[in-house]
């Protein structure tokens, strides 16, 4: 068991933004108030993990706040979500008619988004903060960290490191849920795949 570590990836919870289905990256949007109620219900114990890292976006440091009051994470910006550029804040009915918008829409894995990051700039950055996480995982000798970051990051590492056939957009990462990878830890520094996946555990508090 002491090779074995268990990482915890957590969306943070629906924020107005996403309500409105609204393209939402590095933009900020806070939290609704059922997201809010929701997350503070959750039966979360900080003794189950031994190192808490968060995107450094406020949705995101705000989920982990209502999760873990006490706790203090490291912010990492390459968790950050896909920067949309000229499409932040704006909803597909509001942008049917760009043609930017269309040419990106037919081939989003490859055209770069106007004052934005392309589909492979967003997963090489996301690559960038897992090697920072594992740094810091060696530096403190920890086997159980809790990151709490957005749906473009938890689907960019699921496909990377789960021994699946999905693709990006195959991955369901709802709102303030995640997944836990569990790797060995010579397969973890090999760069291999995990060893098994499994959703985060959800339970309310009694008086939640």
């Amino acid at each position: 068991m002491d090779d074995t570590v268990v990482i915890t990836l957590f969306r943070h919870g629906v924020t107005e933004d996403n309500v409105r289905r609204a393209f939402l990256g590095w933009n900020d949007s806070p939290l609704t108030q059922d997201a809010e109620k929701a997350l503070a219900a959750y039966q979360f114990s900080p003794l189950s993990y031994d190192l808490f890292v968060s995107s450094d976006l406020q949705r995101c440091l705000a989920t982990m706040n209502l999760l873990f009051p006490k706790v203090e994470p490291i912010t990492l910006q390459e968790f950050r979500e896909m920067c949309f550029g000229d499409f932040e804040g704006k909803t597909n009915e509001e942008m049917k008619e760009w043609k930017e918008y269309q040419q990106w829409m037919s081939d989003w894995t490859s055209l770069p988004i106007p004052n934005g990051e392309s589909f492979l700039q967003f997963t090489n950055r996301v690559q960038k903060g897992w090697n920072k996480l594992l740094k810091l995982m060696e530096e403190q000798n920890a086997r159980k960290p809790f990151i709490t970051t957005h749906g473009g990051v938890i689907r960019t590492l699921l496909t990377r490191f789960v021994d699946d056939k999905k693709d990006f957009w195959d991955w369901n990462v709802p709102h303030g849920s995640g997944y836990q990878l569990t790797f060995q830890r010579d397969d973890l520094r090999r760069g291999n795949r995990c060893t098994l996946l499994q959703a985060v555990p959800l339970m309310e508090k009694e008086n939640g």
